[in-house]
Formats: structure tokens, C-alpha cells, sequence
């Protein structure tokens, strides 16, 4: 028997589709809270408030 994983935002209670969506997650800086994870769909994940996280590694290399 098979089983399927369904994925739901957690903020608006929509089904995410699959190859789509984000997983958001908040730490605190008092370590004692600990630390809260989210599924979002895409709609609600870019209207979330933050900045973009930089890319990590060398930068690719310009078309001559």
C-alpha cells in the first residue's frame, strides 16, 4: 500500500502543490524558546517580511 504525503500551508490552509511551496523557520535569539517551523504556499510565503538570504559560493563566471 502506498502512502501519499499531502502538504498544507499553515497560514492560509491551502494544499501545496507538489515542487512548490516553502518551509519557513524562526529562531529565536533567546535559545531557551526554541524554534518554530511553517510550511507555506507560494503566494503566502512571498508575502512574508524578511530579506533575501545571500547565495553561497563563487559567484559564476560572466559570458565573454
Amino acid at each position: 500500500m502506498a502512502r501519499k504525503t499531502i502538504l498544507v500551508c499553515d497560514n492560509c490552509g491551502k494544499e501545496v502543490g507538489e515542487g512548490k511551496g516553502a518551509g519557513m523557520r524562526v529562531t529565536y535569539t533567546d535559545a531557551r524558546r526554541g524554534a518554530k517551523a511553517a510550511d507555506l504556499c507560494d503566494d503566502c510565503a512571498g508575502k512574508m517580511p524578511g530579506r533575501p538570504a545571500a547565495r553561497r559560493g563563487r559567484r559564476p563566471k560572466s559570458a565573454a
